[in-house]
């Protein structure tokens, strides 16, 4: 062999031998890698390299082998590791921002010791803290079961306890209204009382939909409520026996004094039509006045605020309503209806709400009555519905509501021109010092 062919093979020899020490090396430290992330799961620092999209069934992830104790620890047993989620990869600076929460996700998948809550409760749960940053009470999530719950409103019956509710600047459930002969009224619930508990789950803090969603229930089922009361010391339970409730809606009576009285509990879905058959009723009877009660009226269908509005305007603006996006909506009331001409007067307190606030806010400022009573509530916003495809639904508030004369309703709510504050004790149990006022208002014009 000459001494050029023995230097080739030489070489050959040579990188043989090297490719096979780097083979060996490779080999190695992927495996020692390997062994060190759990049997294939990627450690934190390599999450970039994760897919983009949540899998619909993440595959399982090897047991990994437990660390190995302090000195003069005890061992313990090894538990199984989760299945785990994937962190996506961020592509711009939002999800960037949003990355925050899958880091802290993949750690508690990692190193929580106990059972684990499924991605559909988690997925809830960070909706609802996302929502609550808003500071916003009706911009809402709401589980299948709760929307279904809050859907029966528009009917005009549910099963429940008889009371109408709304969340104070505490944070707290108040009964703004008692159904007469209803279950929380026979249970001694009164108007004013704050909910904190239902059957031992705190609602302090919670949205609306999410209080109401636990209050309700199944005709004949009971439900205990801890309830605050002003001048109760403590907070004390009240069982109350739920029933199948139709919510009267109006009540009319033509009194003696020749003054007619009308009542709107809620503006579902028959309000104008019942509210329209009751003013006949009573102008048939040639009323010298009408006075229109919204006292505890939590507000309802926008639609039947502007038609309720408009049996007492025979012109002019109802509302402006104006929309995240910039765009407004004025509504307006047609002439030809029936109680255009009638002498008014509109009776309000802290109950009266959203579309009550609306319609009285109208007639206030069109001159049209003289409102009596109590500051409104200041609800004047509006929800979008959005139903999503598990059957939850999202409400977004993405409108206010503003009176003819450009006044917020929302925060603010609507003064009376004649106010008068229900009394705090003393008063008999048949009388009524806002409705007393209101017809000496209008038998003396003062």
């Amino acid at each position: 062999m000459s001494g050029s062919l023995r230097s080739v093979v030489k070489v050959v020899l040579a990188c043989t031998v090297l490719l096979a020490l780097t083979v060996i090396v490779f080999a190695a430290g992927f495996g020692s890698a390997y062994l060190l992330t759990g049997g294939g799961v990627l450690p934190a620092w390599r999450t970039a390299a994760a897919p983009t999209a949540l899998p619909a069934t993440p595959a399982a992830a090897p047991t990994a082998a437990p660390p190995s104790p302090a000195a003069g620890e005890a061992e313990q047993e090894a538990t199984p590791t989760p299945t785990l989620v994937p962190l996506p990869t961020p592509a711009n600076e939002d999800e960037k921002a949003f990355a925050l929460f899958w880091e802290v996700w993949d750690l508690v998948q990692r190193n929580f010791y106990g059972a684990l809550p499924g991605m559909q409760q988690v997925t809830y749960a960070a909706i609802h803290g996302m929502l609550s940053t808003l500071g916003d009470d009706y911009t809402a999530f709401l589980e299948p079961e709760v929307a279904t719950v809050i859907q029966e409103d528009a009917t005009g019956e549910f099963e429940g306890i008889g009371a109408f509710v709304d969340v104070d600047e505490e944070g707290k459930i108040v009964l703004v209204g008692i159904f007469e002969g209803g279950p929380a009224e026979q249970a001694g619930l009164l108007k004013g009382d704050r909910v904190l508990e239902v059957d031992g789950v705190s609602v302090v803090g919670r949205t609306l939909y999410e209080a109401i969603g636990l209050i309700r229930g199944p005709a004949g089922s009971a439900v205990t409520l801890l309830v605050e009361r002003a001048e109760t010391a403590a907070p004390f339970e009240v069982t109350v026996t739920r029933a199948r409730l139709e919510i009267a809606i109006t009540e009319f009576e033509m009194r003696s004094d020749g003054i007619g009285y009308i009542r709107l509990y809620e503006f579902s879905a028959p309000a104008s039509e019942r509210m329209q058959a009751g003013l006949r009723e009573l102008l048939s009877q040639e009323p010298r006045a009408i006075i229109f009660d919204l006292r505890g009226n939590p507000g309802g269908w926008l639609d039947q605020a502007v038609e309720v509005t408009d049996l007492f305007l025979d012109d002019g603006v109802i509302l402006y309503e104006r929309w995240s996006d910039g765009k407004e909506q004025m509504f307006e009331a047609r002439p030809g209806d029936v109680a255009e001409e009638i002498p008014l007067v509109v009776l309000v307190d802290g109950g009266s709400a959203s579309a009550s606030e609306i319609v009285a806010g109208a007639l206030q400022d069109q001159e049209r009555a003289t409102l009596i009573g109590e500051h409104t509530f200041g609800k004047g916003s509006v929800q979008r519905p959005f139903t999503l495809s598990d059957g939850s639904e999202l409400r977004v508030t993405a409108a206010l509501w503003f009176t003819p004369d450009d006044r917020a309703i929302h925060g603010q709510g609507l003064l009376p021109d004649v106010e008068v504050l229900w009394p705090e004790e003393g008063v008999e149990p048949d009388a009524d010092p806002q409705l007393e006022r209101a017809v000496e208002y209008i038998l003396t014009g003062k």
